[in-house]
């Protein structure tokens, strides 16, 4: 095949699959692997698809956020196992921070056995699955509901308002998702809500970043804060291996 044949073929790939593989094309084609990096980062130009680590998903728009449910559904499974390591790292008596995410939502669910646990957030929906995980005595302790404005596409509350109550607190663990992340720096597409998350971190013994592989070297419109600030980073694939110079813990879900 040649080029435009290739770009074609792996445009098709993406329309029945969910994700494709750079060794896999590479192995289809009969062509190397910086091949198929090459045409993925042409597809990706021209709009026609979004790289992610050792791969390619449907093309995602990375200026503009997804609403709320549309993103619960990407790479559902993935984040539910990066959720439950991050439940298995609470202990009792906490006091922890989850930001508006799609992965720290899940925490809740996963969570079992942590008495007089104290959550803070600003999402919505964490907020009723935590008053839920209180309900059915998987968890004691109080959730915390942060004042704001409402963001309806998101399922959250931001601004001024949230930001200054969350100064009030001393966290144990903040639990904190992104819309990318570098070896520089992790972003997100809302300017309020990334100083929401950045306050969290400013306010926590121990910040922990839950991300998905789909978010490598991803840059969206606002930067929260270094990646030197985060402590643990938990995703559903290795570090790479230009990323072996980071201070912070790498877990693998």
């Amino acid at each position: 095949m040649n080029k435009e044949e290739r770009h074609m073929f792996i445009v098709k790939q993406l329309e029945v699959h969910d994700k494709v593989l750079v060794m896999d094309l590479a192995n289809v084609l009969n062509v190397t692997p910086e091949t198929i990096r090459r045409d993925l980062a042409e597809l990706e130009m021209n709009e026609q698809l979004t790289r992610i680590h050792g791969g390619a998903v449907p093309f995602i728009p990375t200026q503009r956020e997804m609403i709320y449910e549309k993103k619960m559904s990407l790479y559902l499974e993935e984040k539910k196992r990066i959720a439950k390591r991050a439940a298995e790292l609470i202990q009792h008596g906490d006091t922890i921070a989850l930001d508006l995410g799609t992965t720290t939502v899940h925490i809740a669910d996963m969570i079992e056995d942590v008495q007089s646990l104290t959550v803070v957030t600003n999402s919505l929906s964490a907020a009723i699955r935590f008053n839920l995980a209180l309900e059915e005595r998987r968890i004691s302790g109080q959730v915390i509901m942060l004042p704001g404005i409402t963001n309806p596409y998101q399922a959250s509350v931001k601004g001024t308002a949230t930001v200054e109550f969350l100064k009030r607190f001393n966290f144990t663990r903040a639990f904190i998702s992104c819309g990318g992340f570098t070896t520089n720096a992790i972003y997100d597409f809302d300017m309020d809500e990334s100083l929401v998350s950045e306050t969290m971190i400013q306010c926590s013994k121990e910040s922990i970043l839950l991300a998905d592989a789909s978010k490598f070297n991803k840059r969206s419109n606002f930067k929260i804060c270094p990646l030197s600030n985060i402590s643990t980073v938990i995703c559903n694939e290795e570090k790479p291996v230009e990323w072996d110079e980071q201070k912070c813990a790498w877990i693998m879900a």
